[in-house]
């Protein structure tokens, strides 16, 4: 069985706790990416993803300057263990429909991240967890 820390993006880019909104934004265009850890050291302490900085801090006129990332930050980001096997990865990216999972090490220690495409590229089993991950939400009206 193929563990994450195989196939998993080690070291990914962080932030640490305090950083402003803006900073996270800046990183995100920089880096191409729509979601970024946040950390307290190397331990994980929530996560931001574009979505957050536009619904908590732009819809409701925060500066970005100003904003700490903890107050735009979800508190309970979703996760693996770096010894756990691809499916688990898969099983959880389905249960929560997202297309990435961020990696600890038993230490709690953010390592790394591991996405739809790793497990695609590296694993060879994206087909079903593909259609799996991409069922359509049905927004509020």
């Amino acid at each position: 069985m193929t563990r994450l820390s195989e196939i998993m993006t080690a070291e990914p880019a962080y932030l640490s706790e305090g950083e402003t909104v803006r900073r996270a934004a800046e990183l995100m265009a920089d880096l191409d990416v729509g979601e970024l850890p946040i950390c307290d050291g190397r331990r994980l302490v929530g996560v931001i993803t574009d979505r957050d900085i536009t619904v908590r801090c732009t819809a409701r006129g925060v500066a970005p300057d100003t904003a700490s990332v903890n107050d735009a930050m979800s508190e309970r980001p979703i996760w693996c263990y770096d010894d756990d096997t691809v499916e688990t990865a898969k099983g959880l990216m389905e249960s929560e429909q997202v297309r990435r999972v961020l990696v600890l090490d038993r230490n709690k220690q953010l390592v790394g991240v591991v996405s739809l495409g790793d497990i695609a590229a590296k694993a060879g089993a994206a087909g079903n967890t593909l259609a799996e991950v991409s069922q359509p939400s049905q927004p509020a009206r």
